[in-house]
């Protein structure tokens, strides 16, 4: 799974740039600013990440059921999972 970081506290913030967020392209360990928050490329992350990140009473947990993503909210960040797309060779 692919993690971006978004370095804002403000559900609010973070909801209007989520699609902005979505379409922006990140290369590995790049970070963009959109709207004046930054958001960074954080690269691949286990499966077990979700269900360890789950279990801790401090983080948030969102799902966008239609595209199946993930996003955490803790401390001063989101984290969105994006499934990779699998490549057909």
């Amino acid at each position: 799974m692919k993690c971006i970081t978004v370095y804002t506290k403000s559900f609010e913030e973070f909801s209007d740039i989520f699609e902005e967020i979505l379409k922006t392209p990140l290369a590995e360990d790049e970070e963009k600013m959109i709207e004046g928050i930054t958001v960074s490329d954080s690269g691949e992350v286990p499966e077990q990440y979700i269900d360890r990140m789950r279990e801790k009473p401090e983080v948030v947990v969102m799902r966008v059921k239609e595209e199946d993503i993930t996003i955490f909210q803790h401390g001063e960040v989101f984290e969105i999972l994006i499934p990779e797309k699998e490549s057909v060779v």
